[in-house]
């Protein structure tokens, strides 16, 4: 029985209908390889147009251009040396040097030639036996600069007559310049006091590289436990010391230890500070009280080193030591630039020079913003890195740390221990001068950057310091003696038991044994001397060489007399100047006007 097979559904009619897609002749990727009866004209515009054949330029033959006399096609027969000289001139270019900035002042009165007098104390008060007095003259300036002694010298003529000289007394001591002027000093200006709140002095000597010691001894201030209370009178002063080292922009009317710039102890309870932030140090919190005697050794990297660091090529897994002594030091050295005039300051004349100023990330690293800690979360790994504490690879230079450096402190001639490690870099760019006008923004070095010895004293504290040779309570491994050679004559000075340690000590190299910083005396002098005989001789060959262009019709006729010119001095000895830099070359003088007072 054959079965009835039902129809298949059919689809659903479209709507509309699909419309055939326009294609573009243009773009042959879609164009058919053969014509079809939807495309019929696909083979005819396959084919290729063969492009617009560029017209030439007709040119005349060689020989009508010959004739006419205007073949420049042959050229002459290229100057090969000339062009390998010029080029090998360019190579051997010297880099730019930078050089100090020179100021036409009028020529040295002849008490100029004489050195400078002895400082005028006003007597204020005593202390025990020791007097304190009042410096008649301190010159001080609130823009800023820094003073050091000078004297006209018939042997510096480049130099505008003057070089740098040291004042009376001629001993390591603090410096009168260096300290606040709320400071009173005894004769040998060794002993500071105050009447004031805390107040800073700075030794006149510092330390660059090596290991350097000296001793303070505490003459007023916290009572020692078996002091008799029956035998203090009302008026009898007490006051407060703070004592460790600090660097030139640390502010003098601050303690120890009060921001980046300085590392401090408090005689209460023996805490260190740093950045204001006092924490424990001596055991059982043993306070430094009168009579006590407190030794700080202080250690730094080498130059060469240091200069990795601000150079940004320290790297910790190569310079794993600091050789202080090598055996075979290279040759280099900082280069010294030192911008300073000769001013008159009531009879004195003094070298003023712009002083280094604060950094806004150390700064900002003693008072944190609170907005800064809470966005530090969300922050990249590479603004993370610039919040980071401070490291020898800090992305911030002035946040850089020396490898190998740190603070040592003595109680009575017994170690303690070792509160600081790893100290600020000091050297350009981590030290910059301050903003201002007729300052050149450059990281200049001049031969005076450091860790100077500083004490601050409060209200009544006194204290004073002794750079050697002959200390109260010295280290064990403290040598005697400037050099090996001079043991002998220090033999009746040694202590008993400490021969051995000398004789091991002296067979170390300069840097690498402990000193006293009384050494450092003599050496800051000899390298003053030498930097102005370098300026001299350096200006004297510019000059030389603008005589030269001047003879063969050169444009230096001016030297640069008519740069810019102050308009005198103010009471404090600062230049009220409009001052413009000069490009620092050395035939470049810049004019200052001085009024006499």
């Amino acid at each position: 029985m054959a079965t009835e097979t039902s129809p298949r559904p059919r689809s659903a009619t479209p709507s509309t209908i699909p419309q055939k897609r326009a294609l573009n002749l243009d773009d042959e990727q879609h164009l058919p390889a053969v014509s079809s009866p939807l495309n019929p004209d696909a083979a005819t515009s396959r084919i290729r147009k063969p492009p617009a054949r560029e017209q030439r330029e007709k040119k005349e033959s060689l020989k009508k251009r010959e004739a006419k006399g205007t073949d420049t096609t042959r050229s002459a027969t290229p100057d090969t040396q000339a062009s390998t000289k010029k080029s090998k001139k360019v190579e051997k270019a010297l880099p730019e040097v930078v050089r100090p900035l020179r100021y036409y002042t009028k020529p040295p009165n002849p008490t100029d030639f004489d050195p400078p007098r002895e400082p005028t104390f006003n007597p204020i008060l005593q202390r025990g036996n020791r007097h304190f007095n009042e410096l008649d003259e301190h010159i001080s300036n609130k823009k800023a600069f820094r003073y050091t002694n000078c004297i006209a010298d018939p042997a510096f003529p480049s130099s505008r007559w003057f070089r740098q000289t040291e004042a009376h007394p001629f001993t390591p001591r603090f410096s009168f310049q260096e300290a606040s002027s709320h400071i009173l000093f005894d004769d040998t200006g060794r002993c500071i006091t105050t009447e004031k709140g805390f107040r800073m002095a700075r030794a006149n000597i510092g330390a660059r590289e090596g290991r350097w010691y000296y001793e303070c001894k505490i003459l007023s201030g916290v009572k020692p436990p078996n002091h008799d209370p029956a035998l203090t009178t009302g008026s009898e002063p007490g006051g407060h010391v703070r004592l460790g080292w600090a660097r030139r922009e640390a502010s003098l009317d601050t303690p120890v230890g009060f921001d980046a710039y300085s590392y401090g102890l408090r005689d209460v309870s023996g805490q260190k500070v740093h950045l204001s932030r006092p924490k424990d140090f001596m055991p059982n919190n043993e306070s430094f009280c009168e009579g006590d005697v407190i030794g700080l050794e202080l250690t730094l990297p080498s130059l060469a080193l240091h200069r990795k660091v601000v150079e940004g090529s320290y790297n910790k897994a190569v310079d794993v030591s600091d050789d202080l002594d090598p055996q075979y030091a290279a040759a280099e050295a900082t280069d010294i630039v030192r911008d300073r005039v000769p001013i008159r300051y009531k009879g004195v004349v003094y070298f003023e020079q712009f002083e280094y100023t604060i950094a806004k990330e150390l700064e900002d690293l003693m008072n944190p913003s609170p907005t800064a800690s809470a966005l530090s979360t969300s922050m990249t790994t590479t603004n993370a890195a610039s919040t980071a504490p401070p490291n020898p690879n800090h992305p911030s230079l002035t946040m850089r740390t020396l490898p190998f450096s740190g603070i040592k402190v003595y109680k009575n001639g017994k170690f303690i221990g070792t509160p600081f490690t790893d100290l600020l870099a000091f050297l350009p760019p981590a030290s910059k001068p301050a903003v201002q006008q007729g300052a050149r923004d450059l990281p200049l070095d001049d031969g005076m950057l450091g860790y100077f010895p500083a004490i601050s004293v409060f209200r009544g504290g006194a204290a004073e310091v002794n750079f050697g040779p002959d200390f109260w309570c010295p280290p064990s491994d403290l040598a005697v003696g400037i050099d090996a050679g001079e043991e002998d004559d220090h033999e009746n000075t040694k202590p008993k038991g400490r021969d051995a340690a000398t004789k091991q000590q002296h067979s170390q190299g300069k840097n690498s044994r402990l000193r006293g910083l009384g050494e450092r005396y003599v050496e800051q002098i000899a390298e003053d001397v030498v930097y102005d005989l370098v300026d001299e001789v350096d200006f004297w060959i510019m000059d030389a060489l603008d005589e030269n262009k001047d003879e063969t019709g050169g444009a230096a006729a001016q030297k640069g007399r008519s740069a810019s010119t102050a308009a005198g001095m103010d009471a404090g000895g600062g230049m009220l100047a409009e001052q413009g830099i000069l490009g620092g070359g050395g035939g470049e003088i810049k004019e200052i006007v001085q009024e006499e007072e």
